[in-house]
Formats: C-alpha cells, structure tokens, sequence
C-alpha cells in the first residue's frame, strides 16, 4: 500500500496541470485562416416554384444560354417558373488546394417559393480581390417543405428558400498563406490575456528552444528558421504544447430580455447584507347599477365601486460572507426565491454598493 501511494504521488507530481490546454485550442497562426466565397448563379429543374419572370433572374437565363450560343430574342421575357436565381456562399479553409471539393449555400434572391429538387447551373465563386477561386455546381439538397393550396392555403416547413449541396464546389485556385516566407510567425490568442500570452511564449522558449515574445495581449511573435517544411513541423510541435491559460476575469453576464443570469467562478463579494422584497398593489373595480323609485323622474346610474389592497412578502434579510464562492452565492439567493429578474436587480445593487467584485455586464 505505501509503495501504491508514493507511485500515485509521483505521477500526480508529474501529471500535466489540470486546467492545462493546447495551444492549438487557445488560438491560430497568423494567415492560416479560411476565406469566404460568394457567387451568383441559377438554380433550373423546379416544379413551377421559380421567380417566374423576375429581370435579374431573365438576365441571368440570358448569360446561361448565352454560353452554348444560344441567343434569346430582344424583348423577349420567358416565364422563369422553373428556374430561380440564387446567391451562392462557401468557405476556402487554409491550404485548400485544387481539385478539392467544398460544400457550399444555396440561396434565392426573389420571389422562389421552393429551391427543392433543383440544380445549380455551372457558377463561378469569387473572393474579396474579386478573383475567382472555385466553381459550383451540383443538385441541390433542401431540408423545409413549402405547399400552397388553390384556396390560399399554405404550409411550410422549414426554410425550403435555401439548401446546400455537399461537395459541390470544386477548388480551382490556392491561397498563399506567406507563413513560409514571412520574416517571423505570429501565433494569435482567440481572447486577449496579457497573462495567457506571456504563459504561450514562455512555454515556446522553454520547451521548444527558440526565442518567442508576447508582444502585446493577442500576439506572439516567433523566431523561426525560414522554409515551408521547417516552419510546418515546428508549428506542428507549438500547437500541442500544453499550457496553463489565466483565469477568466470575474464576470456576471446579464441577458435582460431574457432574464438569464451567468456568473463565472471568479466572482467573489465582500460582507453584504440584501433583503429583497416585492410590494404587490391590487386595484379591483365592482360598478354598481342603481335604479330610481317606480314613477319617480330619476335616471338610472352606475356607481363606481373601488377596492384597493397592497401586499408585501415578507423577504427577511440575508448576509453574505467576506469572499463568498459562485455556491456560496447561489445557496444565498436560492434561500429566498429570488427569480432571474430579481437576481438582476440583486447583483446591480451589490455592483453599486461595491460589494461585488466582479465586471456587470448586461446584454
């Protein structure tokens, strides 16, 4: 038993912390983000539930047929029952190469009642600088349902306005990165923490041997040997270091029209006492009908009759201990019934009083 508890020991000594995380998890590399794509395209094969004859969806028809050679007549404006326009949008993840394949959103622009059973027409997807880095095209998937009866009627389900077609985008031009050639890596927290990123670079230095500084409370500006093969298995060994972020900042979010209450762990109050009350006032109205004497020249009147009642629970007082936990203050505020709306009015009293020492923030 004495030789199990000293090994248990050990390996609690040599265990990784237990609120230690990736650094993967904590943040990503500067430039290894995804792109958003957009395109215009028609969507053709509905069953009569199209834009009809909708000018940009006719100009769209236009251009489709146009690349075939065929040509519509000037002044014509076929019916468009059958065909839809759509906005297109898709996401480029870093180091997408051509010839893979995206998944992409189908969307209608006018007045389609139904994107089901679709097919998207050969479209072109474009990035910010306007060039185009992948094409669409493919049969469409759409989860709502819409039905509309000769008497008006209509049932829907869903969004059947909008649908997605998994792998329908083929990749035809990659986005450089610049990890490989820029003069330093800089790896970005996803929150900024001056203590979280001074922690990073520390763990950098001290594990992996080269230099690395905090240089404000997102960035950490890493020396790394130049080449897109040395710099990828050194990013490889940062992103799985482990590393003890700092704790959270005390906060109390506050969702008001809601009535959601979210307190971290870090919140702590000095002494307070709060005694929390409601004050019910019931005003009832009971008119009374009053009739004159037979054969007398008197009307007949309504009397108001008012009844009034104010109620006050009775709400005794409760104290809160110098440093109280997240349960602590739970089992307080519990002890007395207090709703979420209550809550709310409880912790901005404490704010005020300066007892509670944690950031109010209301939504």
């Amino acid at each position: 038993m004495v030789i199990a508890l000293l090994l248990a020991t050990i390996s609690t000594l040599f265990a990784a912390p237990a609120h230690a995380e990736r650094v993967k998890d904590l943040g990503a590399f500067q430039g290894l983000r995804a792109n958003q794509l957009t395109g215009y395209g028609i969507v053709v094969g509905l069953a009569g539930t199209g834009d009809d004859s909708l000018d940009y969806a006719t100009q769209g028809m236009r251009g489709v047929t146009s690349r075939f050679g065929l040509t519509l007549p000037p002044g014509v404006n076929p019916a468009l029952k059958n065909a839809a326009a759509v906005m297109i949008t898709a996401e480029l993840p870093p180091f997408a190469k051509p010839g893979q394949r995206l998944d992409i959103t189908v969307s209608a622009l006018g007045k389609a009642k139904s994107l089901r059973g679709g097919t998207l027409v050969l479209a072109p997807l474009r990035g910010a600088d306007n060039e185009i880095y992948a094409m669409a095209q493919g049969n469409l998937a759409v989860g709502g349902l819409g039905v509309e009866a000769a008497d008006g009627s209509k049932v829907s389900v869903n969004i059947p306005s909008a649908g997605r077609i998994p792998g329908g985008a083929t990749v035809e031009r990659a986005v450089d990165a610049g990890f490989a050639t820029s003069p330093t890596l800089m790896f970005n927290l996803a929150d900024a923490d001056l203590t979280t990123a001074q922690r990073v670079a520390q763990a950098i230095s001290g594990k992996l041997g080269i230099n690395a500084r905090a240089t404000d409370a997102v960035t950490i500006t890493i020396e790394a040997p130049q080449g897109a093969e040395v710099r990828t298995a050194l990013m490889s060994q940062i992103e799985n270091l482990n590393v003890d972020p700092a704790d959270a900042p005390a906060r109390v979010i506050v969702n008001a029209r809601t009535g959601t209450v979210v307190v971290n762990g870090a919140v702590r109050i000095a002494p307070a006492a709060v005694s929390h009350g409601k004050l019910t006032v019931a005003v009832q109205e009971d008119p009374r009908v009053i009739q004159p004497a037979p054969f007398s020249r008197g009307q007949t009147a309504v009397e108001p009759s008012s009844s009034i009642e104010v109620i006050e629970q009775r709400a005794p007082m409760f104290q809160v201990s110098a440093g109280a936990s997240l349960s602590e203050i739970v089992k307080a505020v519990n002890a007395i019934g207090a709703a979420p709306s209550d809550l709310v009015a409880i912790l901005e009293a404490l704010k005020q009083a300066g007892a509670l020492k944690a950031e109010l923030v209301v939504l």
